[in-house]
């Protein structure tokens, strides 16, 4: 039973309205995991001896040692990251009659859906067009997603400014963040259904699924827009501070800096296997591409699956120490993912045996991470510590997508080092470097303290 605030405070939300709230997130998840985890796929297909999609963009190295896709990418990355701070203050600083948040977030929803479709439908005859084409609507895509994100994510910490619903808000949202990455892996797989039910081409197939995955990524956005009582149950306060006072007040907090650091290179290693797997799947294991979304649908549904122990241990061992211990669990997977050749006899089983034992890392940065940043707000020492929320959510998001940003450079350019089944030279060595940025997330993550107003799980 939810209990009420003493007078003058907001109430606690029910369980109904944080789950019309995390169908926020199984909409930002599905809509951009196409453009995250599929653009490189797309554009730069893996070379397996026959044509999946045709040539859209020039592929060949750029500035010696990159691509034109990575460039492309890693610019609106950085970009959106750039963005985040200046979003989280508009929103942090908005009094909207419609709530705070929601109203920005019903702004980004419709062309966020629309970008992440239109990113994959090249609109020229020339690789200079669609290389044009693509910047444009990467950039579009990535703006409107940080002003649906960055207020979405405030959200966390502002309905659960009672500690017990905190880490119930987290789950929630984790799992609705899961099912849009698991619906997203389909894209491996449902194609081909289309491809033999419709006669449609390899291109056409993509194409639809994707069209159907930002139909659905919409109408997931609008459901906390429509349906959150934001108003009634968000504990907020207005921010007098200009963006820069509220930007230097979030990064003085030392122990936040040590957080998002450890969680920025997390991000890295998590969006190498992300970018990666149908080149993993198809020129390491030499299984089909559909075997993509068998891997992730075996990784992800045993990461929800293990979202209660993870909690339960988080409760009696801190969620510092589980977190670390998952950094090495992910660097063991891509230290198995790098030996595959060295024991051809094993393959098989060792497909099996990577699915698994990534569904670990994957639950608990899935699960800990937001709750871990709302107790860092609710510990600080900022009286304004509501007001900046959104700013926190938004230096971290900033943080995470610099990662995201370098893995989108690294992984295209690496793959000029070898991308075919005779040569993964290049595959092989992104789980290497992935593999050493999560021992390097391990120390960094050390450093941190662990807030004393914790979570109560």
């Amino acid at each position: 039973m939810i209990e009420k605030q003493p007078l003058g405070e907001k109430e606690r939300p029910p369980l109904s309205q944080i789950i019309l709230y995390s169908f926020g997130n199984l909409g930002y998840s599905l809509g951009s995991f196409s453009a995250i985890n599929l653009l490189v796929f797309f554009y730069m297909p893996p070379e397996t001896g026959e044509s999946i999609f045709p040539q859209f963009i020039f592929t060949g190295a750029v500035f010696g040692v990159l691509t034109l896709l990575g460039v492309l990418n890693f610019g609106s990355r950085i970009f959106d990251a750039i963005t985040d701070p200046l979003i989280a203050f508009w929103s942090d600083k908005s009094s909207y009659r419609l709530g705070k948040r929601k109203t920005m977030m019903l702004i980004a929803a419709i062309p966020f859906a629309l970008c992440s479709f239109l990113v994959f439908y090249p609109i020229s005859d020339n690789f200079t067009g669609n290389g044009y084409w693509l910047g444009i609507t990467l950039f579009a895509l990535y703006l409107f997603m940080t002003m649906f994100t960055v207020p979405n994510n405030a959200l966390i910490s502002e309905l659960g400014h009672h500690p017990a619903d905190r880490l119930r808000i987290s789950t929630a949202v984790s799992l609705t963040w899961a099912l849009g990455f698991v619906i997203g892996n389909l894209a491996y797989s449902l194609p081909d259904i289309f491809v033999s039910a419709y006669d449609l081409s390899n291109v056409q197939a993509f194409q639809l699924v994707i069209g159907i995955f930002a139909l659905i990524s919409l109408l997931c956005m609008l459901t906390p827009v429509i349906f959150l009582n934001e108003n009634r149950y968000a504990k907020q306060q207005s921010n007098e501070t200009n963006w820069r006072v509220s930007l230097k007040m979030v990064m003085q907090d030392k122990n936040f800096r040590i957080f998002y650091l450890a969680d920025t290179i997390f991000w890295f290693s998590l969006n190498i296997i992300q970018i990666g797997i149908a080149y993993f799947v198809t020129l390491i294991f030499e299984l089909d591409k559909s075997m993509a979304t068998t891997f992730m649908m075996i990784a992800f549904f045993t990461s929800l699956a293990l979202y209660y122990p993870i909690g339960r241990l988080a409760k009696r061992f801190g969620k510092k120490r589980i977190i670390l211990s998952s950094l090495i669990c992910f660097a063991i997977a891509f230290l198995i993912l790098f030996a595959v050749d060295y024991v051809p006899q094993w393959g098989n089983v060792l497909f099996y045996v990577l699915a698994l034992s990534a569904a670990f890392p994957i639950g608990v940065m899935g699960i800990l991470p937001n709750a871990l940043i709302a107790d860092i707000i609710h510990d600080s020492a900022h009286a304004e510590e509501n007001a900046l929320s959104g700013m926190y959510y938004a230096i971290r998001n900033m943080m995470t997508k610099f990662g995201v940003s370098f893995a989108n450079l690294v992984f295209p350019s690496m793959l000029l080092l070898g991308n075919s089944i005779e040569n993964p030279f290049g595959v092989k060595m992104t789980a290497l470097v992935a593999m050493g940025f999560c021992l390097l997330g391990w120390v960094v993550l050390k450093q941190f303290k662990e807030p004393e107003k914790v979570v109560e799980l």
